[in-house]
């Protein structure tokens, strides 16, 4: 075995320095995104308004006259429809987000549960703003889904599955904006509806022998008070949580080629830090 002489020897060694240089230099961490990814699957708030959009009628009930009664089953039922289809909106979006973060770390899970959990599809809804690019972005999504998760995520990196999702990610998180007002919109007419019966027939109770129920009736209205008080909050957190997850997924499509760089990576954590905030926010009320 020959030995090297000391000047190869010396190119060798600088050689291999320089290689380690550039081959850390061009590492892309993912931490951050990873992170992003995390936060905005598990941001919460939207679930919760779905289920309290669908079950409207169970709070207004005791509160409605029989004509109005019968208007507000015909509501029941509609909102009762669609439900579903709110909710896989989000289910998709979570899940690209969960593959996002799979990709982004070292671990590895199957995901091909939560593709099955997937509705068939969506149905236009002028009322909640769903029309036909939304219904195309949700097919196109699940498509994606299905073929990554399915082929054990081969040949796909962070920044083929932001390149490759981000419009169709964008198009349903503008669905779920519009719904969420949506939401708000019917717990408004709610709270008119519950809030209302108090401030016509409160005036006119003024009997002694009312007295006790005229008192357990004010107590009733401030609590269903502060509850809409509280629920409005979350309509805006909720709001403000998908608007930062629409932007900080933007951001990254549009630095896809500058992950590595520190303003980058700064900023995309920023978006993840936020998003943690809103969450804890929605989790304590």
């Amino acid at each position: 075995m020959k030995l090297l002489r000391p000047a190869a020897c010396a190119l060798l060694c600088l050689s291999l320095l320089l290689g380690g240089c550039a081959t850390n230099g061009g590492m892309v961490s993912m931490e951050e995104v990873r992170d992003f990814a995390n936060a905005s699957a598990k941001l919460g708030g939207y679930a919760e308004l779905s289920q309290r959009y669908r079950d409207t009628y169970d709070r207004e009930e005791p509160y409605l006259s029989p004509a109005a009664d019968r208007l507000a089953r015909d509501n029941d039922a509609k909102r009762q429809a669609v439900y579903q289809e709110f909710v896989s909106i989000q289910k998709a979006v979570v899940l690209y987000m969960q593959t996002l973060s799979l990709l982004a770390g070292d671990g590895r899970y199957d995901l091909s549960a939560s593709v099955d959990d997937l509705g068939l599809g969506l149905q236009a809804n002028a009322e909640a703003g769903v029309g036909q690019k939304h219904i195309a972005a949700y097919t196109g999504l699940t498509r994606l889904l299905t073929r990554v998760i399915a082929s054990g995520y081969q040949n796909r990196s962070v920044e083929t599955m932001v390149r490759d999702g981000d419009a169709d990610v964008q198009t349903l998180l503008e669905a779920m904006i519009s719904i969420t007002r949506l939401y708000y919109k019917t717990n408004e007419n709610e709270k008119k509806t519950v809030l209302g019966i108090f401030d016509v027939e409160l005036p006119f109770s003024n009997r002694n022998t009312d007295r006790m129920l005229v008192t357990l009736a004010k107590v009733h209205y401030m609590n269903k008070s502060e509850e809409y008080k509280l629920i409005d909050k979350r309509y805006d957190m909720a709001l403000q949580g998908l608007t930062k997850v629409a932007l900080g997924h933007q951001k990254l499509r549009e630095n896809l080629n500058k992950l590595s760089r520190e303003e980058v990576r700064s900023m995309i954590a920023s978006y993840g830090r936020d998003l943690r905030k809103i969450r804890d926010k929605l989790s304590g009320g």
